[in-house]
C-alpha cells in the first residue's frame, strides 16, 4: 500500500513538473521559435517525456495543456500567433478544434506508442522513437486539421495557391518540421533515458532481460 501510494505521488509530481515546465515554455521564448507563419515548437518534449513517464494519460493530459496555450495565443495570451489569430477570426470554434485536438492526440497516442515499441525493442530506442513520433504526429494532426477544418477558406485557398495538397503541406512546415522532429527526438531520447535510469520509468517484468541490456 506505502509503495503504491509513494508511486502515485511521484506520478503527480512528474505530471506536475511536465506541466509547469510546459506553460514556462508555452509563455516564453523557450518554447517557441517564429520562422514566417508557422513557429518552431519545443513543447512537444514535456508532452512526450510526460507520456514516457506517465503513459497515455498523462501524455493527454499534458497535450491538452499544450493544445488550450496554442489556442489562447490565438486570443493574444502569452503571445501571439498571425496564423490563430486569422483563423480565430474565421471561426473561433474551429479554430479551437485546430488548435486543442491535435495535441490532445498526439499525447495519448504518445503513450501507447512508447510502450508498443517497448515490447518490441528496449526503453533506449522507445524513449528516442516517441520523441520523433511527438513532433511528426503533432504536425500531422495540426496540418490535417488546418486543411480540412479551414481548406475551404479564402485564406487557405490563397495559401495552398492550386498546388496539391501533400506538396503544399510539405512546402508549408518545410524545415520547421524538421528542426522540430530532430531537436524532439534527441532531446526526448536523452531525457527518458535518464529518467529510466533514475527509476522513474519503470521496466516491464516481461522484457526484464533486454531492459537490462538498454542500461
Amino acid at each position: 500500500m506505502n509503495t503504491n501510494r509513494s508511486f502515485n505521488t511521484t506520478q503527480l509530481v512528474i505530471l506536475g513538473l511536465m506541466t509547469a515546465i510546459l506553460l514556462l515554455m508555452a509563455y516564453t521564448p523557450l518554447g517557441y521559435l517564429n520562422i514566417g507563419p508557422l513557429a518552431i515548437t519545443f513543447n512537444v518534449i514535456p508532452v512526450a517525456i510526460a507520456a514516457i513517464t506517465l503513459g497515455p494519460v498523462g501524455g493527454a493530459v499534458t497535450g491538452s495543456v499544450f493544445g488550450l496555450t496554442s489556442f489562447l495565443q490565438c486570443i493574444g495570451v502569452g503571445g501571439t500567433s498571425a496564423m490563430g489569430a486569422i483563423l480565430f477570426g474565421i471561426n473561433p470554434f474551429l479554430a479551437f478544434l485546430q488548435r486543442f485536438v491535435p495535441r490532445f492526440l498526439d499525447g495519448l497516442l504518445l503513450g501507447y506508442i512508447f510502450r508498443g515499441v517497448r515490447r518490441l525493442a528496449n526503453t533506449s530506442a522507445a524513449c528516442f522513437v516517441t520523441g520523433f513520433c511527438s513532433a511528426f504526429l503533432n504536425t500531422l494532426f495540426f496540418m490535417t486539421a488546418l486543411v480540412v477544418l479551414f481548406g475551404s477558406t479564402e485564406y487557405m485557398q490563397g495559401l495552398i495557391g492550386g498546388k496539391n495538397i501533400l506538396v503544399f503541406i510539405c512546402g508549408f512546415v518545410g524545415i520547421n518540421a524538421v528542426c522540430e522532429m530532430v531537436s524532439s527526438t534527441l532531446l526526448t531520447g536523452a531525457v527518458g533515458i535518464a529518467l529510466y535510469k533514475a527509476h522513474f520509468v519503470p521496466a516491464p517484468s516481461h522484457a526484464a532481460g533486454r531492459e537490462h541490456a538498454a542500461g
